[in-house]
């Protein structure tokens, strides 16, 4: 082996190994903060904080840094869509979480794949969450206030999505704001809601330069991070806090994101 055919292979192997330590130590806890204005017509301005894919194991480095960014931007509501444990069901690391969110219009969550593959049975899931003063959607929907409602859906694939059970009796005039997990959920409901928050890629959670995500999981269709619209609705992506199989981010970096719910002119109508 020549000289420069070592020089190369050793550059080479460093660049990987630098690679590597990043998306396993560095990148996972750059939690990127994104701010988004979404005008509604509403009378009161409402700050919405998404999370998603917490895979939390407790109260770590991320969760601690979570934390301390809620304190600073105070939302007037959190909304956690899915995929809040990293395994098995006894829920105890996501108590230790979830017990930490506070919010004065309410803290609000749906299921995502992970609560499906590790479920808290029946009456057991509703209570869990109670205990918290965490609202729990499961094919329901709430009023936040007189303007706004919120819907929760189950997750799409590994679940019981019911949009029909879901979506019954909100008042037409009621801005709608739908909770789901797996993006491609918004094909199916899109005409019913006015903005939805899902997340389930983690933005592709490991992507590579000019190629992007390298798998995305069952339920993102042609989703994966951002804004996506179809006609007068609009649906987020979050890229998400956690990661999933592989502990490792790469040019993924885990979100954040805040929405602030500004008044528009209202119609005579209304």
């Amino acid at each position: 082996m020549n000289k420069k055919l070592k020089i190369f292979l050793a550059i080479t192997v460093a660049a990987a190994c630098g690679v590597f330590i990043y998306a396993v130590a560095i990148e996972p806890f750059l939690i990127e903060v994104t701010h988004h204005s979404v005008s509604a017509p509403i009378h009161t301005p409402l700050k919405i904080a998404h999370l998603t894919d917490l895979h939390t194991k407790g109260i770590g480095r991320r969760e601690e840094k979570l934390l301390s960014i809620l304190d600073v931007e105070k939302p007037d509501i959190i909304v956690v869509t899915g995929d809040t444990n990293s395994g098995g069901a006894n829920y105890g690391d996501c108590r230790k979480l979830l017990s930490r969110f506070k919010a004065p219009f309410g803290v609000f969550l749906v299921r995502g794949n992970w609560e499906n593959w590790f479920p808290l049975e029946g009456s057991e899931e509703h209570e869990f969450y109670r205990s918290l003063g965490v609202t729990f959607l499961l094919n329901e929907n709430t009023r936040v206030n007189d303007e706004v409602s919120i819907v929760g859906l189950d997750e799409m694939v590994w679940g019981q999505s019911r949009p029909e059970a879901a979506f019954k009796g909100i008042d037409p005039k009621s801005y709608t704001i739908a909770l789901f997990h797996s993006p491609a959920e918004y094909d199916e409901v899109s005409a019913r809601c006015n903005l939805a928050f899902t997340g389930h890629s983690h933005g592709g959670q490991i992507c590579l330069p000019f190629i992007g995500s390298v798998w995305l999981p069952r339920g993102c269709g042609s989703y994966v991070k951002g804004w996506y619209s179809k006609g007068d609705s609009k649906m987020y992506v979050s890229r998400g806090l956690g990661t999933s199989i592989l502990p490792m981010r790469l040019l993924s970096r885990p979100e954040v994101a805040f929405f602030y719910i500004t008044p528009r002119a209202l119609k005579a109508s209304r």
